[in-house]
């Protein structure tokens, strides 16, 4: 999309990340993981954080080098071949359908605490948030990357504040006093759950092509951050080390006995902001996936038009659409969020696993350190999901004998015949 009129800089597109990073699950993610690995949750946060970084730069580095609406996709193409990425783009693609129930799932919940809202209010809720993901789509990224940067600063000013309260308040919230012995497989169960926080550093590389110079801006808005959201998920799990994991949302009892009330109006009113900004950086880099996907003829011609803004509305349009069918159908089917977290992280290792395997290849021998690094970092989250694996390695069994067949008969024949 290389004439998209609406350009952003380096601070919205930190802005943008941070928030899809955040999302939802800045208040829920930290209360799993101690619920997964106990005192020693915020030693999962640590390391994931700093495992993440060298990924976190691979990516940055060939977003900056290669901008392309597939992201991932197009590292793998360049690198490996053609039905290699493509197989990598549909991984992307059928993550939606238990990716974005589980975000827009979280994001009502801070609707409910928000509102007392009963159950019923559940689906119309969520047909309310596909929605408001059009409007904010229709014209280009532009305008809700500015509100997002604004979102995180809020964010940060609230998670800052409570720790402070924390600190100085000590007789309130009592510091956690690490009695389990230290357990590596909770530690790691802990880091492949919280994995899902780091799940948009490859969204930022679809919208490479919307920032206005990618070479100077999409390192430093990428790294900015992902560390960023490493220090605010590890205060937040300060906060909740040693609370009781009695309600579904802890954050809102934490906030409530540092500030005595109004829990429930500032973690709902930021919860509900996040989750629909985690949906909407996906939505919008999923519809440009498909956009480029379209045009490389794996997906059908439909996709390849654009409306006046230069979006892929249709894409864009049908992307809605499949979260609305998904949600009917997890709505009225017995789902655990823990596994549909589960399963989404499977399909990112084996994402992440790939562009930085692309990365040797593409990037230069000095990277080479970094690139070893995140790959040992991917092995290690496919251990910790254990079985959650499998779905990824379900889809990529189909998907990529299906692409091969595509790319070696059925595409030159079509060439053939036109």
């Amino acid at each position: 999309m290389q004439h998209t009129a609406n350009k952003i800089g380096r601070w919205q597109g930190a802005g943008l990340l941070t928030t899809t990073l955040l999302g939802t699950s800045v208040f829920i993610l930290p209360q799993m993981t101690i619920e997964t690995a106990s005192d020693w949750a915020m030693l999962s946060w640590v390391l994931l954080t700093l495992a993440i970084l060298p990924v976190a730069m691979v990516f940055a580095k060939l977003s900056s080098h290669f901008p392309h609406a597939g992201g991932p996709a197009y590292f793998v193409e360049k690198a490996f071949g053609k039905s290699a990425g493509r197989t990598i783009g549909l991984l992307f693609l059928f993550v939606v359908p238990i990716g974005a129930p589980a975000a827009i799932i979280m994001t009502y919940w801070f609707i409910e605490t928000l509102f007392g809202l009963s159950p019923e209010w559940a689906l119309p809720v969520q047909f309310s948030i596909i929605a408001l993901l059009f409007l904010l789509n229709y014209r280009g990224i532009q305008f809700s990357a500015t509100l997002q940067l604004m979102l995180t600063l809020i964010i940060t000013l609230v998670v800052i504040a409570m720790v402070a309260g924390k600190s100085f308040l000590p007789d309130i919230i009592t510091t956690a006093q690490f009695q389990a012995p230290l357990n590596w497989t909770p530690v790691l169960g802990a880091m492949g759950i919280a994995f899902w926080s780091f799940l948009g550093i490859e969204a930022i590389s679809h919208l490479a092509e919307d920032f206005a110079e990618p070479k100077r801006d999409l390192v430093p808005a990428i790294m900015t951050g992902t560390l960023l959201v490493g220090v605010i998920y590890l205060g937040c799990t300060y906060l909740l080390i040693d609370t009781p994991q009695t309600d579904t949302l802890s954050m809102v009892s934490v906030f409530d006995q540092l500030f005595s009330n109004g829990g429930a109006y500032i973690i709902g009113a930021l919860g509900v902001a996040g989750g629909l900004a985690t949906v909407n950086v996906y939505t919008a880099s999923l519809s440009r996936l498909i956009w480029s996907l379209s045009n490389d003829n794996v997906l059908p011609r439909y996709f390849q038009q654009l409306n006046n803004y230069r979006v892929p509305q249709r894409a864009l349009q049908c992307i809605l659409v499949v979260m609305t069918a998904t949600l009917v159908i997890t709505h009225y089917s017995a789902h655990d969020l823990e596994d549909l977290i589960g399963w989404v992280n499977g399909v990112f290792v084996l994402i992440y696993l790939a562009s930085m395997l692309a990365a040797l290849r593409l990037l230069s021998a000095r990277h080479q350190p970094l690139v070893a690094l995140s790959c040992i970092f991917c092995a290690t989250i496919a251990v910790g999901l254990g079985t959650k694996m499998l779905y990824a390695l379900g889809l990529f069994t189909i998907f990529a004998p299906l692409l091969w067949y595509q790319q070696r008969y059925i595409l030159p024949r079509l060439k053939r015949s036109v």
